[in-house]
């Protein structure tokens, strides 16, 4: 367990759940809170049983079912804003996920859900609430398009997360990352599919260093 991770990166350790049994789970989360009481500690990709023994053990209110995380410990006080934007409720497991991610890692999430592209105007009527956030994660399925139409609306830093969401042949999000990646728009950036812990981890270290260095001058 790297416990010194928090004094290393200004963030703690986080559980990746995924292939550990309940108790594994757990157990790290529990040592996690010794080494760091005052922090939040996340644990992410969580089988039903572990999202059981979580609430068990810390409360049913630490447990997101929808994303699969869980968050134990005293909320860090949030420096600047990310705004996760996601093209549609089926997106919902990865912006969720993502949304955790940068509340643990100390910036102010603000999940604006179901304004992906084949409705434009919904997009359009919240792209000044996006516009005003310190950093965007733009989350799609399908064609992934809302990272590159974003991207020519809005000139704030943005992360793109391509999801493996969408009908017929798309090769479990190949084709929306093949999208991002070669999106139109200068300055879109991607993380790898369904990839909402990462995209948050990044989002919330740029929106907290930009906030800092605002109040700074």
């Amino acid at each position: 367990m790297d416990v010194d991770r928090l004094s290393r990166t200004g963030d703690p350790e986080v559980v990746y759940g995924a292939g550990k049994t309940p108790e594994q789970v757990t157990g790290a989360m529990r040592a996690l809170r010794v080494a760091h009481p005052d922090t939040p500690i996340l644990a992410t990709r969580l089988s039903d049983e572990a999202m059981a023994r979580c609430a068990d053990e810390f409360g049913a209110d630490v447990v997101d079912p929808v994303c699969r995380v869980a968050v134990v410990g005293p909320a860090r006080t949030p420096v600047g804003t990310v705004a996760i934007a996601c093209g549609g409720t089926s997106d919902l497991p990865v912006a969720r996920e993502c949304a955790a991610t940068v509340a643990v890692f100390g910036a102010r999430p603000d999940l604006v859900v179901d304004v992906g592209v084949a409705g434009l105007h919904r997009l359009l009527a919240e792209r000044d609430r996006i516009a005003r956030a310190d950093v965007v994660v733009a989350i799609a399925g399908m064609e992934a398009a809302l990272p590159s139409v974003l991207g020519g609306l809005i000139g704030s830093p943005l992360i793109a997360v391509p999801t493996s969401v969408g009908y017929g042949w798309h090769l479990d999000g190949l084709t929306a990352w093949l999208a991002t990646l070669n999106s139109c728009a200068p300055g879109v950036l991607t993380v790898n599919v369904d990839n909402g812990f990462g995209a948050g981890v990044a989002a919330a270290r740029i929106a907290r260093r930009m906030s800092s260095c605002a109040a700074a001058k």
